[in-house]
C-alpha cells in the first residue's frame, strides 16, 4: 500500500519503467545528432534551438507522467490517473509536434533515408491519417471511450492494457496535434481559422467526460489499488471528472492562444498569412499611396508594371517603399509641428 500521497511524495517515489527510458533516451540522443549534423552541415542556418528545446520537453513529459509520484499513482487514484492521461494526451504530443522531428530527419539525413522520408511523408497511409477530420475523431473516440466504457475496468485490471493506453494516447494526441500547431512536409496545409475551430471541438469532448465522471452516483469501474487514506473512490471519481473538465479545458485554451498568437506573426504572403500581419501591410501600402508624387517620385520602383502603383509585393524589405511610408509619415506629422510651433 502506497502512503498518503502529497506533491512531496509524488516528487520523490518514483518508479523505473525501463522500456519508457530507454525509448525516449534514444529519440533524445537522434534528435540531438540530427540538430548538431544540421549544424555542422549548414553553420549558416542550423537547427534552431527553440525546437530542440520543445522536442526535449516533450519526451521529459513523458517520463514525468509515467515514473514520477503521478505515474507511482495512477492506479492509485483516479484523479492522479487523468493528470497522467492530460499529460500524455495533450502536454507531450504538441511539444513532440513543435520540435519538428520529420523536418529535422529530412535536412540532416542524406540517401537513401532522405528519399526514404520523402516517400513516407508522401505516402497514402500517412496523407490519410494525418488527415485533420481524422485527428478529431480519434481524439474524441479515445477520450470518451477509455472513460466512460468499460475499456476503463480492462485498465485497471490488465498492467499490459494500462501500457497501451499510454501509447494511444501519444500516438492519437500526436495525429491530432500534427496538423493544428506543427509544420511539418505533410499533404494537409490547414488555415489559421480552420486549425482554432479543430482545436475548439476538442474542448466540448473534455467537458463531457468531465462532466458524465462527475455525475456519477455509485462508482462505476473496478476498485482501484487498496488504500485506507485519501478521497473516497466516488469522490475520487468526481475529482477525476473535474480534472478531465477544467485541466483539458485550460491545456487546450493555452494551445489556442498560442495557435492564435502564430498566426498574427505569420509573415508569409499567403493565403495562410495572418490577418493582423495582412491588415498591417495593406494599410501601409494604402498610406503610401496616399503621399503626394512629388514626395514618393524617389520612391518609386522604376518599370513597374500597370496597375499595381509602382509597388513591390513586400513593403518591409524594399528601401523604396520605406522611403515612401516615411514620406507620409513626414507629410502626416508636419503640419502638426507647424502649429505647434505658430502656437508657441
Amino acid at each position: 500500500m502506497l502512503p498518503p500521497f502529497s506533491w512531496s511524495e509524488a516528487a520523490t517515489n518514483w518508479q523505473f519503467a525501463p522500456i519508457v527510458t530507454g525509448f525516449t533516451a534514444i529519440l533524445a540522443v537522434l534528435y540531438l545528432w540530427g540538430a548538431f549534423r544540421v549544424r555542422k552541415r549548414h553553420p549558416k542556418r542550423p537547427w534552431p534551438l527553440g525546437r530542440t528545446i520543445l522536442f526535449l520537453l516533450g519526451l521529459l513529459v513523458i517520463n514525468l507522467a509515467t515514473q514520477s509520484g503521478i505515474g507511482t499513482y495512477d492506479d492509485t487514484l483516479f484523479w492522479d490517473h487523468m493528470i497522467q492521461h492530460l499529460m500524455l494526451l495533450m502536454i507531450a504530443p504538441p511539444l513532440l509536434v513543435s520540435g519538428m522531428p520529420m523536418t529535422l530527419l529530412l535536412h540532416a539525413s542524406r540517401n537513401p533515408v532522405h528519399a526514404w522520408g520523402i516517400r513516407l511523408v508522401r505516402s497514402k497511409p500517412v496523407t490519410w491519417i494525418t488527415w485533420p477530420g481524422v485527428g478529431i475523431v480519434a481524439y474524441a473516440a479515445v477520450i470518451v471511450g477509455t472513460h466512460l466504457t468499460n475499456f476503463m475496468n480492462l485498465v485497471i485490471q490488465y498492467d499490459a492494457v494500462h501500457e497501451a493506453e499510454h501509447v494511444l494516447y501519444l500516438v492519437v494526441g500526436y495525429l491530432y496535434f500534427l496538423p493544428l500547431v506543427g509544420k511539418e512536409p505533410i499533404k494537409w496545409k490547414v488555415s489559421y481559422p480552420l486549425r482554432l475551430f479543430l482545436l475548439f471541438l476538442a474542448m466540448p469532448v473534455d467537458a463531457f467526460t468531465g462532466v458524465v465522471l462527475g455525475s456519477y452516483q455509485t462508482y462505476p469501474f473496478r476498485p482501484m489499488a487498496p488504500r485506507n487514506w485519501g478521497p473516497s473512490p466516488l469522490n475520487d471519481i468526481h475529482q477525476g471528472g473535474a480534472v478531465m473538465w477544467i485541466g483539458g479545458a485550460a491545456i487546450m485554451f493555452v494551445v489556442i492562444m498560442v495557435t492564435f498568437f502564430s498566426w498574427t506573426r505569420e509573415p508569409r504572403s499567403s493565403a495562410a498569412m495572418g490577418w493582423f500581419e495582412t491588415a498591417r501591410r495593406s494599410t501601409m501600402a494604402d498610406r503610401m499611396n496616399e503621399v503626394p508624387p512629388t514626395a514618393t517620385a524617389t520612391a518609386r520602383v522604376a518599370g513597374a508594371p500597370p496597375g499595381q502603383g509602382g509597388r513591390p509585393a513586400d513593403v518591409d524589405d524594399d528601401d523604396d517603399q520605406l522611403a515612401a511610408y516615411n514620406a507620409y509619415l513626414t507629410r502626416i506629422n508636419g503640419p502638426v509641428s507647424h502649429n505647434s510651433k505658430s502656437s508657441e
